[in-house]
């Protein structure tokens, strides 16, 4: 039992710094909106809310760089290979700049694709491509950032995590409140301010890893970061996690649209309740980030009864988290909708499907937790395959249910989707945990 507490207190002990770090995220965002919607015409806020979705579904997309280094620093810090955590974060880093540098580069091709999808106004769009030019310039210190905070989790430093996020997001806002409220700059200053923020985040997150890695020791070999066997694990890992996100996307993204077929008000709602989705997903990512560590750390050592015990440990905290909101959400629903929107009509809509976000925490935190452990085990074609068939289980349904239920069908779709990634990723769990016996 004390083990188990003990197990108990340092999941709670690595996952709160991310809960804090992950709430500074949607803040960011609403300061954001907060300084553009000010401006004296609608199409400044319009420009920055496309924009924003350019590249949140490009780094969504990206996030593999994230989650393989923490799974592969985990195993090494666990190991205690500190030569392997120096190449780790190191072949990373080439790729996340390698795939930055290409990104600035097809920045024509990438915003004209995007507004191609993307129905704005005109002056939505030239305000939108100004701000994904200056903006992506960024990309190489953003991707660069994604894999030192995966290294951090990795070597269970969550700390360092969090004062990454901290000043990266609370610097962009000082700089936006500057740029646009100061010096009149309008959606360049929203961009500019982000740009500045990434590069200056990637030199902090440098500083605090050179501190960690003078503690950690070893050295950084050439022959072993670009070990061939390690690299082809690097890039089949990465490629087999970017299938599974773009699936993530990619569903995400036909809830979207397929809403719009429902008219306004429905569309609207739908974007209200997804909030329900992310704030619980904000925190309970902290408990998935927290077993990639402390799992991957096991499975370094070798020690099946610790991995069993973190698995143990993070997925009740997780749980209790989840039936949290879950409460939370069936009492206070109604008046989060309320805080949310002030469209009585979008109100109403949101509140006849209230039950489908009440619910999801409770089966969401599934699929979160084992995606945490999958990573911690480095286990890229299971997760590749689990989310392909959730995807065309997601598919069928949504084939199946809109035409006979509407948006009833568009939501049940979504809840089934969140329960098929925790089913076919559970399936997998007793043969992984056989498999490290």
């Amino acid at each position: 039992m004390t083990d188990a507490r003990s197990w108990r207190r340092r999941a709670w002990r690595l996952a709160f710094p991310i809960m804090l770090s992950n709430v500074s995220v949607p803040l960011l965002g609403a300061v954001d909106t907060a300084v553009v919607g000010h401006l004296p015409e609608p199409k400044y806020l319009g420009a920055v809310a496309v924009g924003a979705v350019v590249f949140n579904l490009l780094y969504w997309g990206l996030g593999f760089l994230r989650m393989g280094t923490a799974g592969f620093t985990a195993q090494a810090y666990g190991a205690g290979d500190a030569d392997e955590l120096r190449a780790v974060p190191a072949r990373g880093l080439l790729l996340a700049i390698g795939l930055g540098v290409v990104l600035v580069l097809a920045e024509g091709p990438i915003a004209a694709a995007a507004f191609a999808l993307l129905d704005a106004s005109r002056g939505v769009e030239d305000l939108a491509r100004e701000y994904v030019a200056i903006r992506i310039l960024g990309a190489p210190a953003a991707l660069a950032t994604y894999v030192l905070l995966g290294w951090f989790v990795g070597v269970q430093n969550t700390r360092a995590a969090l004062i990454v996020n901290l000043w990266m997001n609370g610097l962009n806002v000082v700089l936006a409140l500057a740029f646009v409220v100061g010096f009149g700059w309008g959606v360049a200053g929203v961009a500019a301010a982000t740009l500045i923020s990434e590069v200056t985040a990637v030199a902090v997150a440098s500083w605090l890893m050179r501190r960690s890695l003078r503690r950690i020791g070893g050295r950084f070999r050439r022959d072993l970061i670009l070990a061939p066997d390690a690299l082809r694990r690097t890039l089949a890992f990465n490629r087999d996690v970017f299938i599974r996100t773009l699936c993530l996307v990619v569903a995400f993204g036909y809830f979207t649209a397929q809403g719009t077929a429902f008219g306004e008000a429905a569309l609207a709602a739908n974007a209200v309740l997804l909030n329900f989705l992310t704030f619980s997903a904000f925190v309970l990512d902290a408990f998935s980030y927290t077993v990639q560590a402390l799992a991957g750390g096991a499975i370094g050592r070798r020690e099946a009864s610790s991995f069993r015990a973190a698995v143990r440990a993070t997925t009740g905290s997780s749980l209790i988290v989840a039936v949290a909101f879950t409460l939370v959400y069936a009492a206070l629903g109604g008046t989060i909708v309320d805080l949310l929107t002030g469209i009585d009509e979008v109100r109403r809509t949101a509140r006849a499907y209230l039950w489908w976000p009440i619910a999801l925490p409770v089966i969401a935190v599934w699929a979160y937790q084992l995606d945490g452990i999958f990573i911690a085990a480095t286990r890229g074609p299971t997760m590749r395959n689990a989310m392909l068939l959730s995807a065309a289980i997601y598919a069928a349904l949504c084939w199946a249910l809109i035409p006979l239920w509407g948006n009833h069908g568009l939501w049940c779709a979504l809840m089934v989707f969140m329960a098929a990634r925790g089913v076919t990723l559970g399936l997998r769990y007793r043969a992984l945990a056989r498999s490290l016996a």
